[in-house]
C-alpha cells in the first residue's frame, strides 16, 4: 500500500451511513477486493462508510486487519471524507493508533467504542480514556463521535460523560451514534446537546443506530443514521433522509423501512450480521459473501431459505445490475 497523506480538513459528515460488513476468504482472513465493491456499491447509492462497526465484525479483527483494509479503500480511490471508520477498542494504545491513521487519511470522523471489557468504569474512567485519545492523537482535523451502544458493549456513554467532554474538547467531540433502541435515549442526547429552539448549539451531531428512528431523528434535529440495514437497502433509506422533510409520504416511506429492518434482525436467524451476509450473497449470486468469522456464524441452509422467502415475501430487492461482485 502507498505510504498515509495527510491531507486537509474534511467538513461535517452527515446523512446515512453503513457500518460495512466484512468479506472473509475460506481462512477467515478478510476479502479487500469484494470489501472495495461493497463499499464502492454504497457509495454509488449515495451513503456513507462506517467501515469496522458493530456489523463489521471489528471486535474480531486485528488493529493491522482495520488498517489494510483502510489504506486498501483509500488506495482504490474510495473518498475518505465519506468514511467514519470505527476505531474504539479496550486498548487505549489501539484505539490511538487506528485513530492517528484514520485522520491522516483525511476521513471524516471516527466512531469511537468505550472500552468495554470492565463493566463497572466510572464516568470518570471514561472521561479520562477519550480525554486521553485527544491528546495523544493530537490532530485539529480529530472528529469523534462516541458509540453508545449498551445492548452489546454494556458499557455507554452517559449526558454527564458528553457535556464534561464537550466543554474541554468541543472541536473533537463531533458527536454519537446511538444504538440503544431506546428513542427516549436519543431525544435526551438531542434535546441536551443538538438542537435548541431549532438551531443547532453545540455541533454535536446525533445519528441512530436503526433506520427505525430515522425519521423521528430528523425531525428532532438528528444527523442522520448509521445503521446495519444500509448493507442492504440504502437507496430506500437515503431516500427518506433526503426527503423527509419535503414530502407527503416521509410516515409510509418509515414504515417500509421497518418492515425490512424487521426481516433482517427476525431471531429465527443466526445474527443479523449473518443474515445481511445472507442477503449480499443472494441478490449478488456471489455465495463466497455468507461466510462469518468465528465465534459469528452463518445461516444454516434452511434459515438462508427461510430469509429468502420472507424477503421475496415483502417485495424486497437489492438492484442486481449495481452489484458488481
Amino acid at each position: 500500500m502507498p505510504e498515509t497523506i495527510t491531507l486537509p480538513p474534511t467538513e461535517r459528515i452527515r446523512g446515512v451511513l453503513a457500518p460495512v460488513v466484512t468479506p472473509f476468504k475460506a481462512d477467515f482472513s478478510p476479502d479487500p477486493q469484494r470489501f472495495i465493491r461493497h463499499c464502492q456499491w454504497l457509495l454509488s447509492q449515495n451513503c456513507g462508510l462506517a467501515p469496522f462497526g458493530t456489523n463489521s465484525e471489528a471486535n474480531s479483527m486485528s488493529t493491522h486487519e482495520r488498517i489494510f483494509l483502510l489504506d486498501a479503500l483509500v488506495a482504490a480511490g474510495v473518498d475518505p471524507s465519506r468514511m467514519m471508520p470505527g476505531t474504539g477498542c479496550c486498548s487505549i494504545t489501539e484505539t490511538i493508533e487506528l485513530t492517528a491513521h484514520a485522520i491522516k487519511h483525511g476521513c471524516a470522523g471516527v466512531l469511537m467504542l468505550p472500552p468495554f471489557y470492565y463493566k463497572n468504569a466510572s464516568e470518570e474512567g471514561l472521561y479520562r480514556y477519550f480525554s486521553e485519545v485527544v491528546q495523544r492523537v493530537g490532530d485539529t482535523r480529530l472528529r469523534i463521535y462516541l458509540y453508545h451502544i449498551p445492548p452489546v458493549a454494556i458499557v455507554g456513554v452517559s449526558v454527564k460523560l458528553v457535556e464534561r467532554l464537550l466543554k474541554a474538547y468541543p472541536n473533537a467531540i463531533a458527536g454519537m451514534k446511538d444504538s440503544s433502541g431506546d428513542w427516549n435515549n436519543t431525544k435526551t442526547f438531542l434535546d441536551a446537546f443538538a438542537v435548541r429552539a431549532g438551531r443547532a448549539v453545540s455541533g454535536f451531531d446525533v445519528f441512530v443506530g436503526s433506520e427505525s428512528f430515522l425519521l423521528a431523528n430528523m425531525r428532532n434535529g438528528g444527523a442522520g443514521t448509521i445503521s446495519a440495514t444500509v448493507n442492504v437497502n440504502p437507496a430506500a433509506i437515503h431516500k427518506l433522509y433526503k426527503q423527509w422533510n419535503t414530502v407527503d409520504d416521509a410516515d409510509q416511506q418509515q414504515a417500509k423501512l421497518n418492515v425490512v429492518r424487521e426481516v433482517f434482525s427476525s431471531r429465527k436467524f443466526a445474527s443479523m450480521i449473518a443474515a445481511l451476509k445472507e442477503a449480499i450473497a443472494i441478490y449478488g449470486n456471489d455465495p463466497e459473501w455468507v461466510r462469518a468469522r468465528p465465534p459469528l456464524v452463518e445461516l444454516t441452509r434452511e434459515q438462508g431459505e427461510l430469509l429468502a422467502a420472507d424477503l421475496k415475501a415483502i417485495g424486497f430487492a437489492m438492484p442486481r445490475e449495481s452489484l458488481r461482485w
